[in-house]
């Protein structure tokens, strides 16, 4: 399930944003087509109780709700299993200790979800629409506004304005060499460095006059580097992105498919402490035949394994932990690297600490000192099955106090203040968790948002550099109202939420206190967009400089310029209009036809790849669809000829229900889809591989290839309802007996003609449905339906 607004709101040109934030809120099945609400509540019936065994956290806590209300059982009827494993002994102990659903934690995520829509979805149409009317080299389908994906970006911002404004300083430090034991060591100074070059000269002169350097001190101590405390999923993140190379989203992914297998415990945990009645033993068992740490492991099991470091414990999982042992052939190479992290940490965390001699050398000359310093492992602990976190042993002569040591050189280094460098995803994450910015769950989807949107892009090194819309925004919100990008009133929001799960404030006065507070926000940004606006101006083209001429508009009969950057769109400079278009595929005129309608000339959409399809539509028809009932239409069509980006709607031709225009559904159309409620419309320009495309879903069906000539006609069928075709076969292909090349026929019911049919990404049709014609209001239009198929009729699988 997930939360939106009411069908009513959701016209981006008819609705208000400021209406959103008191819009009600609904909830609708995430696949309203595979029924999992219906096939619940058929599966409950006879049923007395409902166990709910879904994930362990605030979002499965509010699934199990949807569950229930699904089902339709009572709540005292109902119990929740609580485990971090999907192994058996976690499986049957969470069996034996059944709990009821927390509704405090469910509330919390609605809150959560309601917010985010309502304040998101309010900014995101008001400056979409704003700046998409206004500029044509955005390159963005969306300038969306998030109350965590923004302060992120923020962060991103603040990292290149830091970078960008800083002036680097000189400095000078002082190099002194000396040769011990035949070894030439290079001394560091105890100032380190210094800004001042006269000042450093002098320290220079003072050194290279004196030349004989004093031991004034020789130190040795052993210390220890502790093992590491449990792994949570914040940490996991940042080490996929940091050393393995996967960006948050991919290996929270990763981890959850591990989860799911049985490899690993839980992957969404803030706690890095393990409980006390943790199996520790029972763990590393499971890890003692892997042919890559086995034998580990068992000198752990045999000589006794240490209890990891005390961590936090935020009362949610376990820290994550394998479970089962695996291969990396059983795994595949990502998840594989993933899940090698995860053992050898887990078995790092109960490994012995690792320890070492650090041994300091002091010196004296000229009045200054300097020191060089070595070291040596003991014993190596943890790092032996964590090697990237090894000591690395150096070496230094042997000295006594109090000896006298010539300089063989001083050497006046001379070197320059860097900037910071941009911010890694690690880095990144790091800052979100300190500043409270999302959750465990949510931080990846944020990150992956920022990137989608086009507001930074993914670097070497897995670093994130902002765009210019990307700056852009952020400066814009610096200038109009900076709490927008800071993280503060998120950080403030994420407390309210956890006080809500706890049951220790109302759900509702926080979120009408939040909403309050965003709606008051959102009325200012309105009144102050100039600011914001005159930053895009200095770094965009306005739509008039943009683009190529290419068709004319039915307004004006001038010339519109066809902006191909993101989202795709036309521009009438003399109507100053915007028409959208499809987001995905190739745009050009079509043999400069005009629709019967608008007078606007028509284009055609082109789709390349498996799935590729060929529509003509009308720029206004497009965006302003003509027709009473057709947006419930659009709004079903899964393919993204019919997605609707800022003001357009996406009704083109093959959806059009005009009884005359020779480009419309009522006239291209064939038959029905056998996959979905569609209909199969000619592709006009497929030729010679003629094919009909689904005008609401993938599905392809290829028809004589090589054909000279196919049209529909205004006949039908008068077994099925469909379409009659006329085919013009090549004169050396025909596959008519006499050698003639036109014959008529129903591509379902005509023996030759469903020969001569292939059908891509589909079933074959199973029943025979209505043909879907004149859907303009709404209705099924013609058809009989109903009536099986002859087996020899079925397509072919392509």
């Amino acid at each position: 399930m997930y939360s939106d607004f009411h069908g009513k709101y959701q016209d981006w040109a008819t609705t208000d944003p400021l209406d959103l934030f008191q819009a009600q809120i609904i909830k609708t099945e995430s696949n309203p087509k595979a029924h999992i609400c219906k096939h619940l509540k058929q599966e409950a019936r006879g049923c007395h109780y409902l166990v709910l065994w879904l994930d362990c956290d605030r979002e499965g806590e509010n699934i199990c709700f949807e569950v229930i209300e699904s089902t339709g059982f009572k709540i005292n009827d109902v119990y929740r299993a609580r485990f971090s494993s999907v192994t058996e002994k976690d499986v049957l102990n969470a069996l034996a200790n059944l709990v009821r659903p927390n509704r405090d934690e469910a509330m919390a995520v609605d809150a959560r979800q309601e917010i985010d829509l309502k304040v998101g979805v309010a900014f995101t149409r008001f400056q979409t629409s704003f700046f998409q009317g206004k500029y044509g080299n955005l390159d963005a389908r969306v300038i969306s506004y998030g109350p965590c994906q923004t302060p992120t970006l923020g962060f991103c911002v603040q990292r290149y304005l830091q970078i960008n404004t800083f002036k680097p300083e000189k400095f000078w430090s002082l190099q002194p060499y000396i040769i011990q034991s035949g070894y030439e060591i290079l001394l560091e100074w105890q100032r380190s460095k210094l800004f001042d070059i006269n000042v450093a000269m002098m320290f220079q002169k003072l050194v290279a006059e004196d030349g004989i350097l004093e031991v004034t001190d020789i130190s040795e101590k052993q210390e220890t580097k502790g093992r590491p405390v449990g792994l949570n999923t914040v940490n996991l993140l940042k080490v996929a992105s940091s050393a393995l190379g996967f960006g948050p989203q991919t290996a929270m992914q990763l981890a959850e498919r591990l989860y799911t297998q049985g490899f690993i415990s839980y992957p969404r945990t803030e706690s890095t402490a393990y409980p006390p009645s943790f199996d520790f033993r029972g763990a590393l068992s499971a890890q003692r035949n892997n042919p890559t740490w086995g034998n580990y492991v068992e000198g752990l099991l045999t000589s006794g394994y240490q209890k990891p470091r005390s961590g936090t414990d935020v009362g949610d999982h376990p820290p994550i932990t394998p479970m089962r042992s695996a291969s990396e052939d059983m795994l595949g190479n990502d998840a594989w690297k993933l899940y090698q992290y995860i053992c050898q940490y887990f078995i790092g965390t109960v490994s012995p600490d690792c320890k070492y001699v650090r041994k300091k050398v002091e010196f004296s000359v000229g009045g200054e000192s300097f020191h060089c310093t070595g070291q040596h492992v003991i014993t190596k602990g943890f790092t032996a099955i964590m090697p990237w976190l090894a000591i690395n042993d150096k070496s230094i002569p042997s000295f006594t106090k109090g000896q006298k040591i010539k300089v063989s050189k001083v050497e006046l280094y001379e070197g320059n203040t860097t900037p910071p460098d941009f911010l890694t995803e690690s880095e990144l994450i790091s800052l979100m968790e300190k500043n409270g910015i999302g959750t465990d769950a949510s931080i990846p989807v944020h990150i992956n948002n920022i990137c989608e949107r086009n507001y930074v892009q993914v670097q070497a090194g897995r670093k994130l550099v902002p765009t210019t819309l990307g700056i852009t925004l952020v400066r814009g919100y610096q200038s109009i109202d900076p709490d927008l990008c800071l993280p503060d009133i998120r950080s403030f929001i994420e407390q309210q939420i956890t006080l809500i799960a706890k049951g220790q404030v109302d759900h509702h006065r926080v979120v009408q206190h939040v909403i309050e507070q965003f709606k008051q926000k959102f009325c200012y940004f309105v009144k102050k967009i100039e600011a914001m606006d005159a930053l895009f101006e200095a770094q965009f083209s306005a739509l008039v400089d943009s683009g190529r001429i290419m068709s004319k508009c039915g307004k004006c009969l001038r010339y519109m310029k066809y902006i191909s950057a993101q989202p795709p769109r036309l521009y009438c400079g003399t109507c100053e209009e915007v028409y959208y278009l499809p987001q995905k595929g190739t745009i050009k005129l079509y043999k400069e036809l005009s629709c019967p309608l608008d007078n606007f000339e028509l284009l055609i959409c082109s789709v390349a790849g498996p799935e590729g399809k060929s529509f003509p539509l009308c720029p206004y028809c497009y965006s302003n669809p003509p027709f009473e009932g057709i947006e419930a239409l659009i709004n079903t069509a899964k393919t993204s000829t019919s997605g609707k980006i800022g003001k357009g709607a996406g009704m083109p031709c093959n959806l059009c229900p005009h009884p005359t225009c020779p480009n419309s559904l009522v006239t291209q159309g064939v038959c029905a889809c056998p996959e979905c409620s569609g209909t199969l419309v000619l592709d006009p320009i497929s030729a010679p591989k003629w094919r009909l495309c689904c005008n609401m879903c993938n599905c392809l069906v290829f028809l004589a290839e090589g054909a000279h000539r196919i049209l529909t006609t205004k006949e039908r069928c008068l077994e099925c309802d469909s379409s009659i075709i006329e085919v013009d076969f090549n004169k050396k292909t025909t596959p008519l007996a006499d050698g003639s090349t036109l014959h008529r026929g129903c591509i379902l019911c005509d023996v030759l003609l469903h020969s001569l049919v292939e059908m891509k990404h589909g079933r074959g049709f199973k029943r025979m449905g209505s043909r879907g014609r004149g859907r303009g209001r709404g209705g099924r239009g013609r058809g009989r339906g109903g009536k099986m198929m002859d087996p020899k009729m079925s397509f072919r699988d392509f």
